[in-house]
């Protein structure tokens, strides 16, 4: 019998969670994804439209006032290893995420711009919130993002909460910004703005995870503080779940919102001309 006192009650382990945890949500979403990637229907719902209504993109990369930034670029959310990965797993894969996010990774560094990574770091006393939306529940449940203390880094190396294996030569090159954590999705609760605006930037190349999260969300608060910004709608990805595809939903507001909307290999493209 469980001590409904115990704060951590319902808190379950990583092991739990992969094993388990989320087998119900990860049946769920194959349940959605029954008829085959987005990619294999009749109609493609990420596709651009064939008759657009909005007016293009007028955005032109300066690299002398441009940076990279990455949310989220953890094991988490991107690796089979994670503890979402039953349910972004297959969004991942269909826009091959992972490696479009090194490719921004590599032309950035080629070019010698800024890179900023926001990650998303839980410790003990986040467990104490006294009221969360459905996904701050959920990842709270799983343990998603978790580490011991802010200033603790026993167990980081390899957990869900660090970096891709493939981006850790990129991120910790002594020259990547990473910020302090965002604790829901934007990074109005972070130091992301200060430290572009320090470096004079004010143009974003924005990827990462997950699309109809914290991606969704930087875009938002960058925007609203005066940046423009290119989402890289490749380079990112999202849950699909009975309540809805969330990358569907995020590259909706993308075509809406953002400056400019682009591929992976448009933007390194338009990096190496403008180097």
């Amino acid at each position: 019998m469980c001590n409904c006192n115990d704060p951590d009650h319902n808190h379950l382990s990583r092991r739990e969670a992969l094993r388990g945890g989320m087998a119900i949500t990860a049946t769920a979403a194959a349940t959605v994804l029954a008829a085959g990637p987005a990619s294999a229907q009749t109609a493609n719902p990420y596709a651009d439209p064939a008759e657009p209504a909005l007016p293009p993109s007028n955005m032109v990369l300066d690299l002398s006032r441009a940076a990279l930034v990455v949310t989220d670029p953890q094991v988490d959310f991107l690796s089979p290893d994670g503890v979402t990965w039953g349910v972004v797993g297959p969004s991942v894969t269909e826009h091959n995420t992972v490696a479009n996010i090194e490719a921004l990774f590599i032309a950035a560094k080629a070019a010698d711009i800024t890179v900023a990574v926001s990650p998303h770091y839980y410790y003990p006393t986040d467990h104490g919130w006294k009221f969360e939306g459905a996904l701050e529940k959920l990842m709270h449940k799983i343990g998603m993002f978790d580490r011991p203390g802010a200033l603790d880094l026993e167990g980081f190396e390899n957990s869900g909460a660090d970096w891709m294996p493939e981006y850790k030569k990129y991120i910790n090159d002594g020259k990547t910004i990473v910020t302090s954590p965002h604790k829901v999705y934007g990074n109005d609760t972070n130091d992301l703005s200060l430290q572009l605006r320090k470096r004079g930037v004010d143009q974003v190349i924005l990827s990462g995870m997950s699309a109809n999260l914290c991606t969704e969300s930087h875009m938002r608060e960058l925007l609203e503080q005066g940046f423009e910004v290119a989402v890289i709608k490749d380079a990112t990805a999202a849950a699909i779940l009975p309540e809805g595809d969330g990358y569907l939903a995020a590259l909706t507001n993308f075509r809406f919102m953002a400056n400019a909307v682009w591929t992976t290999e448009e933007v390194v493209e338009l990096i190496k001309s403008a180097s």
